[in-house]
């Protein structure tokens, strides 16, 4: 391809700027460029809330945001996932400590269904009962979370913290803690994702299933 054509290409492009979502106050996220509007959707923007809120000391959250509407110079996007940095969560675990993690599957009050992971580091080791008590607790208030609030609600609770603070305020209790966190939170499937997988699903047949007299 000439030189003459590659310029030409690139003279065609247009450069849309990246917003965050409302409840990220539509941050800008940068630009990127696309000679159609289609084929900006879907890409995926990967930042930290230290750069959203100018707060250096959470650079340690990194946060990813998908592309889903395009309109005139401005892309919008969608939350995907929420996650810590390897660095930070290393610096948490000390020689002796346990670290007791999770993996919680929940659905928002409008449907979304969203992974949580939350980790809890002990200040010395714990026994294997502890932990499990450790981990319950952690499920239970995820869970409990869920059930009362939207997607959106649910991550502000976890970005901002509120979420790892009760669950400290809980397991603490149980044995003593150094830190909690919520290590990763992933938006699994939106409402209509969901919607969709319970029309598929296969319902059994009432004369499949032996029962007992």
């Amino acid at each position: 391809m000439s030189e003459r054509s590659v310029s030409k290409r690139a003279e065609q492009k247009r450069w849309y700027t990246v917003q965050a979502p409302e409840q990220f106050d539509r941050e800008v996220l940068g630009k990127t460029p696309a000679d159609e509007p289609d084929k900006v959707l879907g890409r995926t923007i990967e930042t930290t809330l230290g750069d959203l809120t100018n707060d250096a000391s959470e650079n340690n959250t990194k946060l990813t945001f998908k592309i889903n509407e395009v309109a005139s110079d401005s892309a919008y996007t969608e939350f995907i996932r929420h996650e810590l940095t390897r660095d930070y969560l290393r610096s948490l675990v000390r020689r002796g400590s346990s670290k007791v993690e999770a993996f919680v599957t929940v659905l928002t009050t409008d449907d979304y269904r969203v992974q949580v992971q939350p980790v809890a580091v002990t200040t010395k080791k714990a026994d294997a009962s502890q932990e499990k008590a450790i981990r319950r607790t952690m499920i239970d208030l995820v869970e409990e979370t869920a059930e009362d609030r939207t997607f959106e609600q649910l991550i502000d609770s976890v970005v901002e913290g509120r979420l790892s603070s009760a669950i400290y305020g809980e397991a603490k209790d149980i044995y003593p803690l150094r830190r909690v966190e919520i290590k990763k939170t992933t938006l699994e499937a939106r409402p209509e994702e969901v919607a969709a997988e319970e029309e598929t699903a296969v319902d059994v047949d009432e004369e499949d299933v032996d029962v007992e007299a």
